[in-house]
């Protein structure tokens, strides 16, 4: 079972990754409406991420293939059981109303869980040997992710969340602006 909730909680980072300006918080709630059409384009953007082929459904093989564009690993078992997870027609693939609600799914994890996702997001952008986000590795993440933005560009989004002005992202840092 822990291979199969793998997958539910990289395709929440692979969310906020794609859709940085995602909000959860309650003060918000207010504007229901508007936040679930803005959740809901933002799905829609991961999804048309994953299906390569465009035929309206994610395959596994197009799921493994989107984590490594990603940098991440996904076994063979790991995609077919992440699409089995929601796949309610048995066709084998995930179509859009299939893929939404697995991503709505995870809404409902933990405290802990939701921590330990940011961790994870947060070790993608940082560069090897480094323990913060700096605008190169920031760049460099924005570029796997098909965004090109300047060096200069990511020292503004990092002075946006920047709350001790170092020029870098610390993890707490992070977990403020993905909040």
């Amino acid at each position: 079972m822990e291979k199969i909730a793998q997958p539910q909680s990289s395709f929440m980072k692979l969310c906020r990754k794609l859709s940085p300006k995602r909000k959860d918080s309650a003060a918000e709630s207010q504007h229901i409406k508007n936040g679930d059409h803005d959740k809901n384009r933002h799905i829609e953007a991961v999804f048309a991420y994953m299906d390569a082929n465009k035929d309206g459904r994610i395959s596994p093989d197009e799921l493994q293939k989107s984590f490594m564009t990603l940098g991440e690993q996904l076994s063979d078992e790991e995609a077919e059981a992440a699409v089995r997870l929601s796949d309610t027609d048995g066709d084998g693939m995930l179509d859009f109303e299939e893929f939404a609600q697995l991503i709505k799914g995870d809404d409902k994890c933990s405290e802990e869980e939701k921590k330990m996702e940011l961790k994870e997001a947060f070790k993608m952008y940082i560069a090897e040997g480094e323990e913060c986000i700096t605008p190169r590795s920031l760049k460099m993440m924005l570029k796997k992710l098909g965004e090109s933005r300047t060096t200069d560009d990511c020292r503004v989004m990092i002075r946006a969340f920047d709350l001790n002005d170092d020029g870098v992202l610390s993890f707490d840092e992070f977990a403020l602006m993905m909040r």
